[in-house]
């Protein structure tokens, strides 16, 4: 399965679950690059609950946990789709971040100024001819020899304002969107590297995300509270409101030894695709309130 084409499967399911598709930036203009997140229709006016779906980084699209589980298995095991299902029969609106779309991959346009001045020689101009055929004689039998063709062309990425990295999508989803919902309950479930990016959210915004968030699930998270310099508070807030599920031989749900004194982490089995043992079953009663 070609990358576009599990994209493309992912996103024709999402949309029939979810809705509506949301670019980003909200005040982009026509030609600027833009990135896009999922929402339910009651995202933003679910008066109870709603739940926020990150994932971690890589080349995993908005609404994948794992591009091989998609490969070797289904679109339900690798893709966030049947945590969209049951978030919607309990209830939740749903929000579906898209943390990797950070930039827009262009054809890198030649700079005039890097080309040599006609004028830049005083060798005569038959001379310079003859030696400019030369070098690009050896420049196009270099070329034949060695061409690939899938780098031909030089590219360059420009970064989309605001969400150039996970972490900048994550505030911005939240300063647009999250935060100016009607819901009293926010659940955030995020896998790896989304969970630093949540951890990131709170040091920049924590008062509100204690006023709307009220449980954090993570699996298999990559945060460090040290090297983040989260605050005391922030740590006991998530020792209260956070469970970390991670790779251990106990038993699923067995509390395991924390590495940090921050967040509980609890087994998830010996499955390598946390996000895959941990069905959203075991999320719904630790996020009950």
């Amino acid at each position: 399965l070609s990358e576009s084409f599990m994209g493309k499967a992912t996103c024709d399911q999402l949309l029939e679950l979810i809705v509506i598709f949301i670019f980003l930036q909200v005040d982009a203009t026509e030609d600027e690059p833009k990135s896009f997140i999922y929402m339910s229709e009651d995202a933003l006016t679910n008066p109870e609950k709603i739940m926020v779906l990150i994932q971690g980084s890589g080349v995993v699209r908005a609404g994948q946990w794992a591009r091989r589980l998609i490969i070797n298995e289904d679109l339900n095991s690798g893709t966030q789709i049947p945590f969209i299902n049951r978030a919607k029969e309990e209830g939740y609106g749903v929000i579906v971040l898209n943390p990797n779309e950070n930039s827009l991959e262009v054809e890198k346009v030649p700079d005039p100024a890097n080309k040599p001045s006609p004028d830049a020689s005083d060798e005569p101009a038959e001379k310079r001819e003859r030696k400019e055929e030369r070098e690009n004689k050896k420049k196009k039998d270099f070329y034949e020899k060695y061409r690939n063709p899938q780098k031909e062309r030089e590219m360059e990425h420009i970064p989309i304002r605001e969400n150039s990295t996970p972490e900048e999508h994550t505030l911005y989803v939240w300063d647009q969107f999250i935060s100016k919902s009607l819901a009293k309950n926010v659940l955030i479930v995020a896998h790896s590297y989304g969970g630093l990016s949540f951890v990131n959210l709170m040091i920049q915004r924590e008062a509100e995300v204690k006023n709307h968030v009220r449980a954090v699930a993570m699996t298999d998270s990559v945060h460090n509270v040290w090297h983040q310099e989260a605050n005391k508070s922030i740590r006991d807030w998530l020792r209260e409101h956070c469970c970390n599920w991670v790779s251990s031989p106990e038993p699923l749900d067995t509390l395991v030894d924390p590495m940090l004194n921050d967040c509980p982490r609890v087994s998830a089995g010996k499955q390598p695709y946390l996000h895959h043992t941990i069905h959203i079953s075991h999320i719904l009663p630790f996020s009950h309130w």
